[in-house]
């Protein structure tokens, strides 16, 4: 699944990063990484941008970059 199709609340291990080029720099850059756990803290009204916290810290993405991000959804 992808990071995209969490929901509020929900967590997910990266388990692959399939952008490429300057995206996938700038996810590594923001602390996105392989084995990391990512929760969705909320989604905008019409789905994008959608708003995680990862290592202590909140960022956005659109969706269209979350959809990049392969993760395996935790309990």
């Amino acid at each position: 699944m992808d990071l995209s199709e969490l929901k509020p609340g929900e967590k997910g291990r990266i388990t692959k990063i399939r952008a490429v080029g300057p995206i996938k720099r700038r996810l590594m850059d923001m602390g996105v990484l392989v084995g990391e756990v990512i929760k969705v803290e909320k989604v905008a009204p019409l789905g994008d941008p959608i708003q995680f916290s990862i290592k202590n810290y909140s960022l956005s993405l659109r969706k269209k970059e979350a959809k990049d991000i392969e993760v395996e959804a935790l309990q």
